[in-house]
């Protein structure tokens, strides 16, 4: 009797084990979370784990505990694909929020289509992210085909630039956002000195050497903060003081630590991601975060909170289609591509049938004396409806 009774223990025990892990929803979150990428890729995690603290009474009313599993890409294609595949191994994560780079979003993006997990971009803009036609791929912020234009004609119509160096770091993103640039410089007749890649981190003396012999108007690098504050640090310090202009990755707070406040002056980006300044809902938002984290909101946080409840609305959503009950993967990725978003702080989300957002805004923000100010926004939508 006593064996009976304690295989009947065991028994339940292990039934009710798992019952627990069948109520379990995760979402992943994936960004640098380490090295020279990591203040924006934190903010991503942060600002998506505020909304999981949001949306877990939701959740326990249908009956599940929604719970966050933050993964570090380190802002490294590699890393981020094998991070990609542990989390198409973990069968409770539904969806992910991520990533920061596009070269990272790329293979990530494949190596989770077959298991049907839906990714939602708080940042990617290199346009191969959508235009591989992938059924989770989605991303709410404008695509570099977008960026670019609004780059160009800031650095056309404001600047008045008629010659620009163009820089990329050779990467998916600083690649095609260059790319796009010099595009649409050249359309607007705007003579266009070079197009340079480079992989340097902390020695540009000699593309600032080839800079002073051509004496643009303007300067545009397509790149991350961390590279690029070292090439302004550099670029003032060497007597430089022409316009420099950059693209989203260069929306950080630690990009006028990098550059020294004396030296931060006439740089410009845009970005996909809003100034908090720019949102008037995210009061509260960056109050939460503050006092969550301890740190500031930046726009990144920001639209990490929105991809992440595009994200849960869309795996709610797919639940209740479901009677209530657990949804599958393919499931939410369906109701996440076809759903309508409310109550983000960028205003409302659709997708088109790539997973472009439908309608966006771009973000023209200046830096002076290290401090931030948002100079315009600019509506943009996709080519395609």
């Amino acid at each position: 009797m006593k064996k009976t009774a304690l295989s009947l223990s065991v028994l339940a025990a292990l039934a009710l084990g798992t019952a627990g892990a069948q109520t379990t929803i995760r979402i992943a979150s994936l960004s640098p979370l380490s090295g020279g990428q990591s203040d924006l890729g934190t903010q991503i995690r942060n600002g998506t784990q505020l909304a999981v603290n949001e949306y877990k009474a939701a959740f326990k009313k249908l009956g599940f505990d929604l719970q966050l599993v933050p993964y570090d890409d380190q802002a490294d294609p590699a890393t981020g694909t094998a991070a990609a595949r542990k989390i198409a191994a973990d069968r409770q994560i539904l969806a992910v929020v991520g990533t920061l780079n596009s070269g990272v979003a790329i293979p990530s993006s494949a190596a989770l289509v077959a298991s049907r997990v839906a990714m939602v971009s708080p940042a990617n803009t290199a346009n191969q992210v959508t235009d591989r036609g992938l059924s989770n791929m989605n991303r709410i912020v404008a695509r570099d085909d977008a960026q670019g234009g609004a780059g160009a004609n800031f650095v056309s119509d404001v600047l008045k630039a008629k010659k620009v160096y163009i820089i990329n770091d050779k990467t998916a993103y600083g690649e095609g956002l260059a790319a796009e640039v010099e595009k649409a410089l050249k359309a607007k007749s705007v003579a266009v000195a070079a197009n340079e890649g480079t992989e340097e981190k902390s020695d540009f003396s000699s593309i600032i050497a080839k800079i002073k012999l051509q004496k643009p108007d303007a300067i545009y690098f397509g790149g991350i903060y961390n590279q690029v504050g070292v090439f302004i640090k550099q670029l003032r310090e060497s007597g430089v003081a022409t316009p420099v202009v950059g693209g989203d990755g260069l929306d950080s707070g630690e990009l006028p630590t990098i550059v020294g406040a004396a030296n931060a002056n006439n740089i410009y980006f845009t970005t996909v991601a809003a100034p908090i300044e720019a949102l008037p809902a995210a009061k509260v938002f960056a109050a939460s975060f503050k006092k969550t984290f301890n740190d500031d909101a930046q726009g990144f946080g920001a639209f990490g909170y929105d991809a992440a409840k595009v994200v849960l609305q869309g795996i709610l959503s797919a639940a209740r289609a479901n009677g209530n009950k657990l949804p599958s993967r393919a499931q939410v990725e369906t109701a996440i591509r076809k759903g309508n978003f409310t109550g983000l702080l960028s205003g409302n989300v659709s997708f088109n049938s790539v997973g472009d957002r439908r309608a966006a805004t771009m973000y023209v923000v200046g830096v002076t004396g290290g401090k931030f100010k948002l100079n315009s926004s600019i509506a943009v939508k996709p080519a395609r409806q």
